[in-house]
C-alpha cells in the first residue's frame, strides 16, 4: 500500500495576482491558480499548500508586498483545488499583526473544518500541546511547520504562542537566534514519533534567492532527521533548491528537499519563475513506512504572468512549456528580463539532477487509470 503527499511552494499574493481574482461584482475567485496541478492533486492523499500570505480578512484592506493581506477566498479555492493541508508559519504571517493571524484561524474553523491548517494557533496552550496527525488506513502520519521569524529582530509579545518558530528566541528580550533551533521543534519531532508512523516537518527558512541551502538550513536538517524526522520540506527563498538525503550519526535519514521555490507570484527574478512540485511515495508494510525513491522526486514547474497590468495566468509543467510561451512571459516587459527554456532547463537539471520526475512517472499506477 502507497501514502502520496504532493507539496507546492509559496502562494505569495503579489496586487496583482489579487486583481487577477476580481470579479465584475466586486467577489473574488482564485479557481484559476490551480488548474495545471489540480490532477496531482488529486492523486495525493496529503496535497499541501504554503500559505506564505495571511488571509487577515477585508477590514485589513488587501495589499501585496512588503506586508501582505489575502482574500479568504483564496482559500476556498485552495480547497476547492483538493489541497487538505495549508502551512501558514511564513516570515508574512504577521504582517498585519496578531487580529488578522485571529480572523485566519477563524475563517478555517468555520468555513472549512475539516482543512488542517498548520504553524499558527490560538493559544500558548494549543502552541505547546498540537500535533497534528493525518490518518489513512491506519497510518498515521505527523505534520508540523514552522518559520525561522516574522520579518523581526525580535518576538513580539502580541503574537507568542501564536507563531510556530524554527528558531530559538529568548523569553524575556524577545530576540531571535537565526542559528539555533528552537527546542520545541526536536520535543516536538519526537513526541510525533510516538504517535505517528511518519513524521512531516515543513520549514520556512534559508536565504532568499540563494540557490544552495544556507549551513543552518542544513544544521537543522540535520537534528531533525536525527530527532525522527523523515521527510522535509523547505519554502521561502523564492527559489529552488537540491533535494537531499540527510543522514545523522544514530543512523537515521530523512529525504529534505530545502527549497520548492514559488507557486505563485509575479517576482521579477527569471530564477524565480522556476519552481517546484514535490512527489512523494511512501510504501506501507508491515515493517513500516518508507520512502519509494525511485517514485519520489520534483515536477520543475513555471509560473506564467502576462505584459500589461500584469495578470497571472497559470502554472505550468516546465515539460508542457515552451520557448513560445517564454517570450510571451510579461517578465520581459516587466523586468526587463528574457525567460529563456534552455536556463530553465538547465537550472531545474543542476538543482534537482537525478531527482525530476515527469508527470508520467508521477501519476503512473494511480487510482485513475
Amino acid at each position: 500500500e502507497e501514502l502520496r503527499i504532493m507539496m507546492v511552494g509559496d502562494m505569495l499574493i503579489h496586487d496583482r495576482i489579487i486583481e487577477s481574482g476580481l470579479k465584475e461584482d466586486g467577489s473574488y475567485n482564485f479557481d484559476h491558480l490551480f488548474t495545471h496541478v489540480a490532477g496531482f492533486i488529486q492523486e495525493a492523499d496529503i496535497a499541501i499548500a504554503n500559505q506564505e500570505t495571511i488571509m487577515g480578512g477585508p477590514e485589513f484592506g488587501y495589499s501585496g508586498y512588503p506586508r501582505f493581506n489575502s482574500p479568504y477566498e483564496l482559500g476556498d479555492a485552495e480547497v476547492k483545488a483538493g489541497f487538505n493541508v495549508i502551512l501558514h508559519a511564513t516570515n508574512h504571517t504577521t504582517d498585519k499583526g496578531k487580529e488578522a493571524v485571529l480572523n485566519c484561524m477563524n475563517y478555517w474553523d468555520t468555513k472549512h473544518p475539516d482543512i488542517a491548517y498548520l504553524g499558527i494557533n490560538k493559544t500558548q496552550e494549543e502552541q505547546d500541546n498540537n500535533i497534528y496527525v493525518f490518518e489513512q488506513n491506519g497510518i498515521k502520519v505527523a505534520i508540523l511547520n514552522y518559520t525561522y521569524g516574522p520579518n523581526l529582530e525580535t518576538m513580539p509579545s502580541s503574537i507568542r504562542g501564536h507563531l510556530d518558530m524554527l528558531c530559538d528566541w529568548d523569553k524575556e528580550t524577545g530576540r531571535i537566534d537565526f542559528t539555533k533551533l528552537h527546542p520545541q521543534v526536536i520535543d516536538d519531532i519526537q513526541r510525533a514519533e510516538e504517535i505517528a508512523d511518519v513524521t512531516l516537518i515543513f520549514p520556512h527558512w534559508g536565504t532568499e534567492y540563494t540557490t544552495t541551502p544556507s549551513t543552518y538550513q542544513e544544521e537543522f536538517a540535520l537534528q531533525m532527521a536525527e530527532a525522527g524526522a523523515d521527510l522535509i520540506i523547505g519554502t521561502h527563498p523564492h527559489v529552488v533548491q537540491p533535494v537531499k538525503w540527510v543522514e545523522s550519526e544514530n543512523g537515521k535519514r530523512a529525504l529534505c528537499f530545502y527549497s520548492l521555490g514559488n507557486y505563485v507570484s509575479t517576482q521579477q527574478g527569471a530564477l524565480s519563475m522556476l519552481e517546484a512540485m514535490a512527489w512523494v511515495r511512501f510504501l506501507v508494510t508491515e515493517d513500516g513506512v518508507e520512502i519509494l525513491e525511485e517514485k519520489t522526486g520534483v515536477l520543475p514547474m513555471v509560473c506564467h504572468y502576462n505584459s500589461g497590468p500584469t495578470r497571472i495566468e497559470d502554472i505550468y509543467l516546465l515539460e508542457d512549456y515552451s520557448q513560445e510561451k517564454a517570450d510571451s512571459h510579461g517578465i520581459r516587459n516587466n523586468a526587463g528580463v528574457k525567460l529563456e527554456m534552455e536556463d530553465l532547463e538547465n537550472w531545474s537539471q543542476e538543482t534537482f539532477v537525478q531527482w525530476i520526475i515527469s508527470a508520467g512517472e508521477a501519476l503512473e499506477n494511480s487510482v485513475t487509470e
